[in-house]
């Protein structure tokens, strides 16, 4: 008789295989193995810096990027040798909306990477939108028109004459980070995003998940630039030889935030989590329903996977620990971000001192992209403690918007789970319970972004599933409740509302 066949699905994974996941971001790039119960078996970790060249100008050196990727993805695959894990697959999570533009014969990157933050198309934007354009391209894209999107980035880019030749000609290739990694990896042999990251450009038909041509022609952008669009979890090649030894199979690629959201076990509709990292991110999933918001929050794809598209609500705060890391870098008043959490619980209140921290303007729910940033409530006695307390504070007061935001639009939240750098403290994270009213939850698992891709990964590989079997592989470390009166709360937002509305006065007058 012949041998019975066995599908891969029931086939369960060893204990020494394991998932790379790539986790490039803002401020460092990350590779880490993971293995089928979730555990992450070894890290490494690069630092990166931005270059601010002018007013709103936020850039990367594309080649750094680059660089940063390579070393971290060599010493965990040192790593893996040592330990005896097999690598099965890698997958790749990013810093979304980041713009690059390289030649397709060399690889070569023609500018720096214009960083996801940056408002140098600010004036754009708004003659697109004083041209009558925002309510169409909202319904199509889920987004608005704002610089923080890739195509107005990509736009700029190609009003050099030079460039936009050679774009027109086939020249050049587009790509958000996740794409020019695939590139570099594959050695030119993969031009391609998902479906989460391509939703971020303002160039995608979010409802047919293709390319738009009324939206390449509205930003003038040659439809020859852009990268081909796939799920979520799919087959995106095989990294080249070259690179750490041996091919090894890409198998996911999706948003940091989309990630993030997936490493909480929020895959289907009703879950919620909010991302601390540079900015903050909030995603609602609504299924496979797209919902359009009354209250100004982006609608997103948060994955596709087995030929299923699930979306989400965002919120984005743009500014988040990247105030912390001011505080740090250029006021000097912190040597490290752990240094908050005392200073933040010293005290017995904010004592009136409260931030608006637009620093690239303010995000959801406002959309205000020329703000600049504000203080308000110093006094001579307001010392470093009340500076460091009102910037945790004030990520809190953003949130809460919001999750208003969603509530308005319909939501029903019961709860809320937290990743990302900030929720190491824990007095930022019952001081979020307090101010949203809300039960918080921090995960076992902190790595959420990487986690969360490596989840995906392990679809395609046949280690789980599919969506449903990756919620039990999220544990939590901590829940916080609310403690504060309904009185302080309101106190405390009312204080907030104050100092926002204070700077929004101020830019009409």
């Amino acid at each position: 008789m012949p041998a019975e066949r066995i599908s891969t699905e029931q086939i369960p994974a060893p204990d020494n295989q394991v998932i790379l996941a790539i986790d490039q971001g803002t401020s460092s790039s990350r590779a880490m193995l993971f293995d089928r119960h979730g555990a992450l078996r070894a890290q490494a970790q690069q630092e990166l810096a931005c270059a601010f060249p002018h007013s709103g100008w936020v850039e990367q050196d594309a080649e750094a990027l680059w660089l940063s990727v390579l070393t971290v993805c060599r010493e965990v695959l040192a790593q893996a040798d040592v330990l005896q894990l097999k690598v099965c697959g890698i997958g790749i999570t990013n810093q979304r909306e980041t713009t690059l533009l390289w030649r397709r014969d060399t690889g070569e990157v023609v500018a720096p990477a214009i960083v996801w933050q940056d408002r140098r198309t600010l004036d754009y934007c708004q003659q697109l939108q004083q041209r009558g354009h925002q309510d169409w391209v909202s319904q199509r894209t889920g987004l608005c028109l704002d610089p923080y999107f890739s195509a107005s980035k990509l736009h700029w880019l190609l009003q050099d004459a030079a460039l936009r030749q050679a774009a027109v000609q086939g020249e050049l290739a587009f790509g958000t980070v996740d794409s020019f990694l695939l590139w570099r990896l594959t050695r030119g042999r993969v031009h391609a995003t998902d479906t989460t990251n391509a939703s971020r450009t303002l160039l995608l038909d979010i409802h047919r998940l293709q390319w738009d041509a009324e939206l390449l022609e509205l930003f003038d952008i040659p439809a020859a630039l852009l990268p081909e669009v796939r799920q979520s979890a799919d087959d995106f090649g095989a990294t080249d030889a070259h690179w750490f030894g041996r091919p090894l199979p890409i198998v996911a690629v999706a948003g940091d935030q989309q990630a993030a959201a997936i490493g909480q076990g929020c895959v289907r509709a009703g879950g919620l989590k909010s991302t601390y990292g540079t900015g903050c991110f909030a995603l609602l999933n609504t299924g496979e329903q797209l919902l359009q918001s009354q209250h100004q929050l982006l609608s997103t794809v948060a994955c596709t996977v087995q030929g299923q598209t699930q979306y989400a609500l965002e919120g984005a705060i743009f500014v988040a620990g990247a105030a912390v890391k001011w505080l740090r870098d250029q006021l000097g008043l912190i040597r490290d971000a752990s240094e908050t959490e005392a200073l933040a619980a010293s005290l017995a209140d904010n004592g009136g001192v409260y931030l608006v921290p637009a620093f690239t303007g303010l995000g959801a729910p406002y959309w205000r992209p020329e703000l600049k940033a504000q203080w308000s409530g110093l006094t001579l006695g307001t010392g470093k403690a009340y500076l460091a307390r009102a910037v945790l504070e004030a990520v809190a007061y953003q949130t809460a918007d919001l999750l208003q935001a969603m509530r308005s639009d319909g939501a029903a939240l019961l709860s809320l789970q937290v990743d990302g750098g900030m929720v190491n403290n824990s007095w930022f994270c019952q001081f979020l319970a307090d101010v949203l009213n809300i039960n918080v939850m921090r995960p076992l698992q902190t790595e959420t972004t990487a986690f969360g891709v490596a989840l995906l990964a392990g679809i395609q590989l046949h280690w789980y599933a599919d969506l449903d079997a990756l919620p039990a592989l999220v544990r939590a470390e901590s829940w916080f409740y609310p403690e504060c009166s309904s009185g302080q709360r309101a106190e405390l937002l009312a204080g907030w509302q104050r100092a926002v509305a204070a700077l929004l006065n101020a830019e009409v007058r």
